[in-house]
């Protein structure tokens, strides 16, 4: 039986069921569950392709390139400092100002070097008189030995004459005193006198002409010292104008040094004086960059298998963006830097752990890549380097 309390339209909606709306959501479902499982294996597909790519790039990249990001950009920085010590007069340039070569940039008082050169101008021609004189001192010393000589030697004459003389003389008197004596008496008496007296004579004469050759040898050795004192005095003159004159060039030089010029064309900077400063001689005054800039990349040791000389390089500056110019190896380093440092490492003491070493490589810039940025670019600017090693 059937429970009373039923509607009928309950009881036949039991049984039949209630038919499908066709505009509600369920409607055509089969066909969204196909177009989300296409996408998602097309969305894989990108990824693995995405991938494949990069890691081609990657293994290309790792095989034609070495990559570094510890390199700065350097140059040529001069420390312009002066060569002398005092007030500074003037000041020609300000920071960061470009200047050429030749320049003047600052100027010290140069009053006491001025004093002081006059000071050794003068000294020096009063060193200069005094080698005149001693020149002319020489001369009348040489010319006393001369005379000295040429009296020596007449006096040497002379004692020879009179010698002959004395054997003449005595050749005479033996003479005349056989014959006197001899019986005959084929001579006087008074001419054997005679013959005496001119013995006697002549004796005194030799040793007279002896006692002038003497003297004569004496001056001769005078005035030999005396050549030698006045040789000694021309060349103590000389030698003190040479000491002036070295003094001189030196006062010369500190005047120029007054002075300060930039060495090479370039931009001041660190600029550490102002008018009435006195500052010493070696003190750092300037700084000066030249317009000359390269790059010194520190690359591992592990990288250094494939670079040589000559190779093409791709420089990016950070503070221009990452900008891309180009350069060329031009050197590498004969040593790793930790070799160069103040402390070099010891490994031969205490414990040991190997560190990958780096080594300075130099890079020069392609003067067209850079043309237009050389007032940008300034050392100790980070880069990162790419030097093509294969391909």
């Amino acid at each position: 039986m059937s429970n009373p309390s039923i509607k009928p339209s309950e009881e036949n909606s039991g049984e039949t069921g209630i038919l499908p709306d066709e505009s509600t959501p369920d409607a055509g479902s089969g066909k969204a569950p196909k177009k989300r499982g296409i996408a998602s294996r097309l969305l894989t597909l990108g990824f693995l392709a995405g991938g494949v790519a990069w890691g081609v790039h990657f293994v290309h990249e790792s095989m034609t390139y070495e990559k570094t990001d510890d390199a700065y950009i350097t140059g040529h920085i001069h420390r312009i400092s002066p060569g002398v010590a005092g007030p500074v007069l003037k000041v020609l340039v300000e920071e960061n100002q470009h200047v050429k070569a030749g320049q003047e940039l600052a100027e010290i008082d140069p009053l006491e070097f001025a004093i002081a050169r006059q000071k050794l101008q003068a000294a020096k021609a009063q060193a200069d008189a005094s080698l005149v004189q001693a020149l002319a001192a020489l001369d009348r010393s040489k010319a006393e030995e001369q005379q000295a000589e040429a009296q020596v030697g007449s006096a040497s004459a002379m004692v020879k004459q009179t010698e002959a003389q004395l054997d003449l003389a005595n050749v005479n008197y033996h003479r005349n005193s056989s014959l006197f004596n001899g019986g005959t008496r084929a001579v006087s008496e008074a001419e054997v006198d005679t013959t005496r007296s001119v013995v006697a004579t002549t004796t005194a004469s030799l040793e007279a002409a002896k006692a002038a050759h003497a003297a004569a040898e004496a001056k001769k050795k005078t005035s030999a010292a005396a050549v030698e004192v006045a040789e000694a005095e021309v060349q103590a003159a000389k030698a003190t104008i040479e000491a002036q004159a070295a003094a001189l060039r030196e006062i010369e030089r500190q005047f120029a040094d007054t002075k300060l010029v930039a060495p090479a064309d370039g931009i001041v900077g660190n600029k550490n004086i102002e008018t009435g400063n006195r500052v010493q001689a070696g003190q750092p005054v300037f700084a000066l960059v030249e317009n000359d800039y390269w790059v010194v990349a520190n690359f591992k040791e592990t990288q250094l298998g494939s670079m040589k000389t000559g190779q093409d390089v791709e420089i990016r500056v950070d503070a221009l963006d990452g900008k891309a110019f180009h350069g060329k190896i031009e050197s590498i380093a004969p040593s790793t830097g930790a070799q160069f440092a103040l402390l070099p490492p010891d490994n031969a003491t205490g414990n040991f752990t190997k560190v990958v070493q780096r080594v300075p490589v130099k890079i020069v810039f392609d003067a067209d890549s850079i043309h237009g940025f050389e007032d940008s670019l300034r050392p100790g600017l980070s880069t990162m380097i790419r030097v093509k090693v294969k391909g």
